[in-house]
């Protein structure tokens, strides 16, 4: 599941914070390896996969000059963890050599009200994908064993790691296949495509304490 394992080590060689968070960003392995939706990184139809010394040059290019990366940033409205998150993907798909970003933050409408959006939507050599986004921090039991998902907590007093699982398999990865999303979609001339989730972020262990991870954690997940 990590895509880049020669560059494990680049963040910590770059200068500038905003490119140590994406050259993270993209490095970082997943939090799970078996999740209840099929995951995909949303660089695995890039070129950079099979010349990953490509990746590397850009984001050490990037490191001497950051002005494109630090433009991009401030458009932003807000510095939320999440919205920066995706916004660090959005200047990451957008350079990737055989990747395009369709839409990003593509909301979805019923007459006037908002039913959601789709993170990203993007095409590259297997074809169309609805990708959905998010990078947590859990904390798991001072007791438990924490395998059961919903021991681990996040910082929000309704954020468990259950309960985003269910959240990205019942709202948010389904939103796509609603009739009014794929009439936005076949606006952008989109018709057939995939729908997959990407979960990055680090699972905290109390100590003192015998938590192990969770059911589907990724053995390299961060911690």
């Amino acid at each position: 599941m990590t895509l880049f394992p020669d560059l494990l080590n680049l963040p910590h060689q770059l200068r500038h914070p905003e490119v140590r968070d994406l050259a993270w960003v993209i490095l970082a392995p997943p939090m799970l390896t078996h999740t209840p939706w099929p995951q995909r990184h949303p660089l695995a139809g890039s070129d950079w996969v099979q010349a990953p010394e490509q990746l590397e040059h850009w984001l050490r290019e990037l490191d001497r000059n950051c002005q494109p990366l630090l433009h991009w940033l401030e458009l932003a409205t807000t510095r939320r963890l999440g919205r920066y998150y995706e916004r660090l993907w959005q200047f990451a798909v957008q350079h990737a050599p055989g990747v395009e970003l369709i839409a990003a933050n593509l909301p979805i409408r019923l007459g006037g009200h908002t039913l959601g959006e789709l993170d990203l939507v993007l095409r590259d050599r297997d074809g169309v994908h609805h990708l959905e986004l998010a990078i947590k921090l859990y904390l798991g039991p001072q007791d438990g064993d924490g395998a059961d998902p919903a021991q681990w907590l996040g910082p929000g007093s309704n954020d468990r790691l259950d309960r985003k699982l269910k959240h990205f398999c019942q709202h948010q990865l389904p939103m796509s296949s609603r009739p009014e999303s794929r009439e936005v979609l076949a606006g952008l001339d989109v018709q057939a495509f995939s729908a997959h989730l990407w979960l990055g972020g680090y699972l905290l262990y109390p100590w003192p304490g015998q938590a192990r991870p969770p059911t589907g954690a990724n053995p390299q997940h961060l911690r």
